[in-house]
């Protein structure tokens, strides 16, 4: 009955046989009285004869002192003197110091109290200390002091000074012996300030059988006393002891208590710590035997805790109580690996590695990568959230990284939009540095970690693209990262990303980004002012002094003022290469002459206009302003390049002629033709410049009808249409 078991008290004392020796001398004997040294033990029987034995009941010496029983041994703290009575209705206590020559004393006790003291003549002489009260059961001497016991009572006698001190009596004078209780005291003995009882329980007069003696502690209290501990003793032949059978002697040196009967000695000794675990472990409470185990691990031994631990852990397996086996692995097998992996198979022949996974080591100490990756495995299969959890709490360093984000892939084939999945996997690139592989992810699943992701890791660099779509997300956020990493993230970058994607999207801020292009970008300054058809021009104004080159001429190009826009090139950057570039971009004749006008007295300029006007302007025009005498670097290249530009000129315009009689002659024919098979036709019509202001000549064929389209040198271009 477990109810039972909870409210069973674990015993005070344990107890063993006393063999060797002894059982042989009990088998043909019987044991009637004994004595305890702390040296040995004196032992006497029915049979008159008396053994010393050492305390695991071997003998060492033997007398046959009587032919009839042996009522009392008494010793003298040497142990070299032994006092002995028999059958003859004596006891016998010798002086404690006996050894000693001044100390060559004894008492008696019969029907009186004798003292035996040898003379100055080394004769014993005697004295009477008591009678009158009946017979003697009982006496003992202590140091200087004599306690004998009667029927009336028990008296205390000083040697020293050679009186009666204390006389306690019996409370009721007018009862037997066998009247004080509900059973018989056979002994009595201490233990510390607690009082332990031998005792026989009387005979029940309806069936007339013998009970075991019992053996009780007893706390004296101020009014009455506490049972401490009550154990009933099995000893051989209890059905045919009675009362005066039984005898408790105790050792003075240490807790051992001796209970002897005719045929059985036993041998009640304190519990130590090893005594109170076999106990716990009897009742099945593991936990406590552990913890006492741990606690005096320095004292037990028979015990070991980790093998206490284990026979907990398999009690809780055998129980079904599969967590709590899991986390008292924690704590039971500690750094041993190998305990540690053939707890983990054994969880997994269960099917319990669920439970186990939450307590493995991962600290200093590890089990091997196969372990953990096992775990993740069986997680991976049937519990996503677990997997999720694990990846998170578990080192990266535990198991092969690259051996998981393979499974989890696998597992995303067949469910490519599960967002655990899909969030773990960016968490274990990151474990594995491939921070772009993670924001990806996190971009696309629009998480909420993204943020902490690119701040953790300084991936500013990584998201120069993606500013957009962190605002689009979450623009708070974004608003507050893009404000406290103005140093990591150029201000323009994002501004200038929204603008790429989209001319219009941004198109107030257009105004603020010229300045800001000015300032952080200023190679996209003039790309963007050509494109941009939001910029309130009027209103833009760049004070920086090294803003004034492409900006200025940029601006003054779209409101229309070329010319001085053309001088700001000149004259503020002295760079005829934008000169001629601007020049090229308006496609202007007077911007041309103001050009030359401007360079021709500048001979690195002429240098620069003779090596590029020749496909825009007629180079004779900046040769015929050209100062006799002047000197121009590289002038003979220049001129070189010019007439190769020339050559190249003619050669394209020859080749535009030849295409064009070639397709006017295609498409007569092709007429013709036409008109051969009874096909209704319209005028041909041609619209054409002169042919030798032609540069570029495309043919087109759509549904019947042919387009010419022709490029002329200069602005405009010429349509030749051919009609079906």
């Amino acid at each position: 009955d477990e109810s039972e078991e909870d409210t069973e008290e674990e015993p005070k004392l344990k107890y063993e046989r006393l063999t060797n020796g002894v059982t042989e001398i009990l088998q043909k004997d019987a044991a009637s009285c004994m004595t305890v040294h702390d040296k040995f033990l004196a032992l006497g029987t029915h049979f008159g004869k008396v053994y010393l034995l050492d305390i695991q009941g071997n003998v060492t010496q033997k007398f046959e002192i009587s032919p009839v029983k042996i009522n009392q041994i008494s010793l003298d703290e040497s142990g070299d003197h032994v006092g002995i009575c028999s059958e003859d209705g004596k006891v016998v206590a010798l002086h404690p110091q006996f050894s000693k020559s001044n100390n060559k004393q004894f008492v008696t006790g019969g029907n009186k109290i004798l003292l035996y003291e040898r003379n100055w003549l080394n004769r014993w002489k005697t004295s009477v200390l008591h009678e009158g009260e009946g017979n003697i059961t009982n006496v003992k001497w202590r140091a200087n002091l004599i306690a004998w016991a009667n029927n009336v009572g028990v008296k205390i006698y000083d040697i020293s000074s050679k009186q009666r001190i204390t006389n306690v009596l019996r409370d009721n004078t007018n009862l037997r012996p066998d009247m004080e209780t509900e059973f018989f005291i056979s002994g009595l003995a201490p233990l510390a300030d607690q009082l332990v009882t031998l005792y026989y329980v009387k005979e029940n007069s309806e069936h007339m059988f013998r009970t075991r003696p019992r053996l009780d502690i007893i706390q004296p209290l101020p009014e009455g006393c506490e049972e401490i501990s009550s154990d009933a003793l099995t000893v051989r032949n209890f059905q045919e002891n009675q009362c005066r059978d039984y005898r408790l002697e105790h050792s003075e040196g240490e807790p051992l208590f001796y209970i002897i009967s005719p045929k059985d000695i036993v041998v009640a000794k304190e519990r130590d710590q090893d005594d109170h675990i076999d106990w716990l472990l009897e009742k099945k409470k593991y936990e406590e035997a552990l913890m006492a185990a741990e606690i005096s691990f320095k004292n037990i031994k028979r015990h070991d805790v980790q093998k206490i631990g284990m026979a907990y852990i398999n009690h809780l397996v055998e129980r079904g109580d599969y967590d709590a086996a899991a986390r008292k692995c924690q704590k039971v097998l500690g750094k041993n690996m190998d305990l540690w992996e053939n707890e983990v198979y054994r969880f997994k022949t269960i099917g319990q590695l669920k439970a186990i996974s939450q307590y493995l080591p991962r600290g200093d100490l590890r089990l091997r990568p196969a372990i953990y990756e096992m775990i993740l495995h069986e997680f991976l299969k049937t519990d996503y959230e677990g997997f999720a959890t694990l990846i998170r709490e578990w080192p990266g360093e535990l198991y092969n990284n690259m051996a998981i984000v393979q499974a989890v892939n696998e597992h995303l084939k067949k469910d490519p939009t599960n967002s655990m999945l899909l969030t773990t996997l960016a968490e274990l690139y990151t474990y594995d540095q491939r921070y772009d592989r993670a924001l990806e992810i996190y971009l696309k699943l629009r998480h909420k970690d993204v943020y902490q992701l690119i701040h953790k890791h300084n991936l500013f660099s990584a998201i120069k693209d993606k500013i957009v779509l962190l605002m689009d997300f979450d623009k708070e956020k974004a608003v507050d990262m893009l404000l406290d990493n103005d140093d990591k993230i150029s201000v323009s970058s994002y501004l200038h990303k929204l603008f790429k994607r989209d001319h219009h999207k941004g198109q107030k801020y257009h105004e603020r980004q010229i300045s800001l292009y000015a300032e952080y970008d200023r190679p996209n300054l003039l790309p963007f002012l050509r494109e941009s058809m939001h910029c309130p021009l009027e209103k833009v104004c760049i004070k920086s002094s090294s803003a004034s080159d492409v900006c200025f001429f940029s601006l003054s190009g779209r409101m229309g003022n070329c010319r001085r826009a053309l001088q700001m090139i000149m004259e503020e950057l002295a760079d005829v290469d934008k000169a001629i570039e601007f020049a090229k971009e308006q496609d202007d004749r007077e911007l041309w002459d103001d050009l030359i006008s401007y360079s021709i007295d500048k001979p690195p300029f002429i240098t620069g206009l003779l090596n590029n006007i020749g496909t825009h302007v007629d180079p004779i025009l900046l040769i015929h302003r050209i100062k006799e005498g002047m000197e121009i670097p590289n002038l003979r290249d220049s001129l070189v390049k010019i007439l190769q530009d020339y050559n190249l000129q003619i050669l394209l315009r020859e080749g535009c002629k030849k295409i064009l009689v070639a397709d006017s002659l295609s498409l007569l024919q092709r007429m013709h033709r036409t008109q051969k098979r009874g096909v209704d036709a319209e005028m041909t019509h041609f619209t054409f410049e002169p042919a030798c202001c032609i540069q570029t000549l495309s043919l087109y064929l759509r549904k019947g009808e042919m387009f010419i389209f022709a490029k002329r040198r200069g602005p405009g271009s010429g349509i030749l249409e051919m009609k079906k």
